[in-house]
């Protein structure tokens, strides 16, 4: 028998969202007797303490006799159990300099990480994650501010609707003007926002079509690092070749910036890649780009515009690109930006749902089949109080001087 715990989300600002509904659990406990649950105890979970309990789980505010603790986000370090097995999004895969401090504690407790991010397949490619609601609320948010700010319609908030089809319902509200709209990207995350285009019924076009034609509708046109990026040299490879040699290439995304009304960014931006655009492209008369929905958050670069993150609270704001600085997004000049860096926190249920399908379908397996697949293995980043071996490139990370961790 193992005994998993569903741990409270402790992070501020506060998350809904859980690894497992109730619903899932029973399926769990079908599929696998030998997997008992534990549920501490959440007045914030989008799920109701009373919902686990008459699904037939303990709640409780003790978890500490569980060996696998199930979360989302960060755990507080004054909240990390010693000698347990923790999943979650622990944010230090990239040395992100506020939690330092949590690595250094989960090494100090001897705790065996699991990061939500490095459970992947042996090609590398992720099996669990947020990517499809974080696509699909942000491209959401990017519909809501072009009503805000060119007074055509008003969207709810995502956060104050039940449920994804709630979300869709009002969008059957609405009418999208004749605009011309960039989506990047290829993974889930863009595969998300793509849902949202063709709900609305949006065309979808190619890109020469995109490129020389105008229409009389609203269009789209997805594009991958090939369609924005090219080789310096002048040749023409494939997108292995991209990955591997990003040094190699030059952006060719001010193309479509010369025709599009609207950025939807769903890409994944890798070291050492070519921007999208910079501070300078933005102030060209032909740069033609009036709103942008950046679902995937990378400060600076590789979007000039994209200054600071939003929230949830105030997701918009204005960029200024004549004096390269923040103003209200209802000025008529400005770029407005959508730059909310935890979108699926505004889908908390179905985001829930979703994660926990993967989650019981890649890893809650792994614990009963000896790891056949060596998912475990290769998302485990701690153990007996060291890195693993295919991250002991954190070693100086940890090593640094003391950062203070955020909230």
């Amino acid at each position: 028998m193992i005994k998993f715990a569903l741990i409270k989300e402790r992070k501020t600002p506060p998350d809904r969202r859980v690894v497992f509904s109730p619903e899932k659990l029973q399926e769990i406990r079908q599929k696998f007797p030998e997997a008992d649950f534990k549920v501490e105890s959440s007045e914030l979970r989008i799920f109701s303490d009373e919902a686990y309990r008459q699904a037939g789980f303990e709640v409780a505010d003790d978890v500490s006799d569980c060996e696998v603790m199930l979360g989302v986000k960060e755990v507080p370090l004054p909240a990390l159990i010693p000698d347990k097995k923790y999943f979650f999004f622990s944010h230090t895969i990239k040395k992100q300099p506020y939690n330092r401090d949590l690595l250094r504690e989960i090494l100090n407790k001897n705790i065996e990480l699991y990061d939500h991010e490095v459970i992947v397949k042996e090609n590398g490619a992720r099996l669990i994650g947020f990517g499809r609601y974080a696509g699909l609320v942000g491209a959401y948010n990017g519909f809501r501010g072009i009503g805000l700010k060119e007074g055509l319609f008003e969207l709810p908030k995502a956060e104050d609707l039940p449920d994804l089809n709630a979300m869709c319902a009002e969008l059957d509200k609405i009418k999208i003007p004749p605009i011309k709209i960039v989506l990047t990207g290829s993974g889930k995350v863009a595969r998300g926002a793509k849902e949202i285009l063709d709900h609305l019924g949006i065309k979808q076009v190619g890109v020469e079509e995109y490129l020389n034609k105008d229409f009389k509708e609203a269009v789209y046109c997805s594009i991958d690092v090939l369609d924005y990026n090219k080789r310096k040299d002048g040749s023409v490879k494939n997108n292995k070749d991209f990955y591997q040699y990003p040094e190699e290439y030059e952006s060719d995304f001010i193309r479509f910036a010369r025709v599009s009304d609207m950025f939807i960014a769903g890409h994944f931006y890798g070291d050492g890649a070519p921007v999208f655009f910079t501070a300078e492209d933005a102030k060209a008369p032909d740069f033609k780009i009036k709103y942008i929905a950046d679902i995937s958050c990378d400060i600076i670069e590789p979007i000039a515009s994209t200054i600071r993150p939003s929230t949830i609270t105030e997701p918009f704001y204005g960029y200024d690109a004549k004096n390269e600085r923040e103003v209200d997004f209802r000025e008529e000049a400005s770029i407005l930006v959508m730059a909310v860096d935890n979108l699926p926190c505004e889908l908390p249920k179905d985001a829930s749902e979703g994660f926990g399908e993967m989650f019981l379908e890649h890893v809650i397996p792994a614990f009963f089949n000896d790891d056949i697949d060596g998912v475990l293995k290769r998302a485990k980043m701690t153990s007996a109080g060291n890195l693993n071996e295919k991250f002991s490139y954190l070693e100086d990370y940890v090593k640094g001087e003391p950062i203070k961790q955020e909230d």
